[in-house]
């Protein structure tokens, strides 16, 4: 499997790409980065240095890759942060060339818009593209649930509203979507949930909820799952094993008591989990 990565780098640290290339290597996927920005270390620092890169980088790269005659077997194209918005149109145009090139070929956004505490910490022009442009655009989407109520325009609290907003979401455009870091008024205190829909139903997974904020989750979790979907063709089976995987990694961060995820370090759960989840339908 080929996958294109259009996201952002960091030096240190494991975000963007630094969080999903080499989880999706360890997998034994074929990963071709693209940076949209190269910053020393995530913003969740408070300070950084670095800049964003912009459009005109990135047709280029991608014209570099063209020209190796490959773009056909590119199997999917996978972007998450993106630093201003005319670089998402540069992502878009990306996914246009390799699926005139395989049609086959699949999209999945990680909307990043901002997170529950958080707020939106985008730039501005972000969240509008991703709103009124990127979405439409994918055949995946992975946003958690803050990006999902940005999306809808609502806040989304209980089981029966998250799937409403699930609903509306399919209707902008993406066959799968994939809502993360999920609390409604039935998720435990001591929990967490993932819930997916597609086609063929509706699955949540609900782990235990980590003594941990972390950076970079969301995108390995992102990467996991697009890769282990596009694998099995199976919404609940590419949840269950890209949980797992990401359930692993982090109980391993929170027992360490490490700012960073241990990417690296417990890179054995990528291939096999210690602890096994299962979706279950909705």
């Amino acid at each position: 499997m080929n996958l294109l990565s259009i996201q952002s780098h960091v030096a240190y640290g494991h975000v963007g790409n630094s969080a999903a290339v080499f989880p999706l290597q360890r997998m034994g996927c074929e990963v071709w980065p693209i940076h949209t920005v190269q910053f020393s270390n995530h913003t969740g620092y408070g300070t950084w240095k670095g800049g964003v890169f912009d459009a005109t980088m990135i047709r280029e790269v991608i014209d570099g890759i063209a020209a190796r005659g490959v773009l056909k077997q590119c199997d999917g194209v996978l972007s998450g942060y993106v630093g201003a918005a005319h670089v998402g149109e540069a992502i878009l145009d990306a996914v246009a060339r390799v699926k005139a090139h395989n049609p086959s070929a699949a999209y999945c956004c990680d909307p990043v818009i901002g997170d529950v505490g958080r707020g939106a910490f985008v730039q501005p022009g972000v969240a509008e593209f991703m709103t009124q442009r990127a979405v439409s655009a994918a055949d995946v989407v992975t946003p958690n649930h803050f990006e999902l109520d940005w999306l809808v325009g609502q806040s989304n609290t209980t089981p029966a509203e998250v799937l409403a907003a699930i609903d509306c979401v399919h209707g902008m455009g993406p066959r799968v979507v994939v809502v993360t870091s999920l609390r409604t008024t039935d998720t435990p205190e001591d929990a967490i949930d993932v819930v997916v829909s597609d086609h063929t139903g509706r699955f949540r997974l609900r782990t235990p909820l980590l003594p941990l904020a972390i950076n970079g989750a969301g995108d390995m979790m992102a990467a996991l799952f697009f890769a282990h979907y596009l694998r099995s063709a199976s919404a609940g089976e590419a949840l269950s094993r890209a949980t797992s995987s990401v359930f692993g990694v982090l109980a391993r961060t929170a027992k360490a008591g490490s700012r960073e995820i241990l990417l690296v370090e417990a890179q054995e759960e990528f291939v096999t989990p210690s602890t096994q989840f299962d979706a279950e339908p909705v």
